[in-house]
């Protein structure tokens, strides 16, 4: 049995990891599932749920929401996220915290692609980067530094877990709608 070697993660290097699937509709169709902020709470073993704040019901550029989370290792725990990058039916990107300086930044990118079957499709993509700023997982490296890339290897790959839940039935819901 080969023994694979994982490459050496550090959190200043602000780590990330993406997924995707193809999806049988235009971005068009996808967009509004996407801008859900509370679809993700549908898939996520992590993410419970979310809500707009500051008076807003969508997301815009500059927008905030408060997101809630569990996680057994953790418990439950709420952030602030503003939304750093609205591109209609293309691109949604928030930071988690601080704009300058994010827990974390996350972000769905929507590309009209040609399916095998010649008809339109969309690449949806979601897209995570842990760091620069403090978070649970910074905390917890604190505490074992020696353990800083096992760690990250997992969070990454818990997170890629929940990315993969969630295009998937973003997927499914567009699909259906079309």
């Amino acid at each position: 049995m080969a023994v694979v070697e994982l490459a050496e993660l550090h959190y200043a290097d602000c780590p990330t990891t993406e997924a995707e699937v193809i999806v049988a509709a235009p971005p068009s169709a996808i967009w509004p599932v996407v801008c859900d902020i509370s679809m993700p709470a549908k898939f996520s073993s992590e993410f419970q749920g979310g809500e707009w704040l500051d008076g807003v019901t969508e997301p815009s550029l500059g927008a905030r929401f408060r997101g809630r989370n569990f996680h057994p290792a953790r418990g439950a725990w709420e952030t602030v996220s503003t939304i750093y990058l609205f591109e209609p039916d293309h691109q949604l990107g928030w930071a988690v915290g601080s704009l300058d300086q994010p827990a974390a930044s996350w972000l769905f990118c929507l590309e009209p692609v040609v399916a095998a079957d010649g008809s339109g499709a969309t690449r949806l993509r979601q897209w995570a980067q842990l760091g620069p700023g403090e978070s649970g997982i910074s905390e917890l490296i604190a505490q074992m530094p020696d353990k800083e890339s096992r760690i990250l290897h997992r969070r990454l790959a818990e997170h890629n877990a929940n990315m993969l839940a969630t295009l998937t039935g973003i997927k499914e819901l567009a699909e259906a709608s079309v």
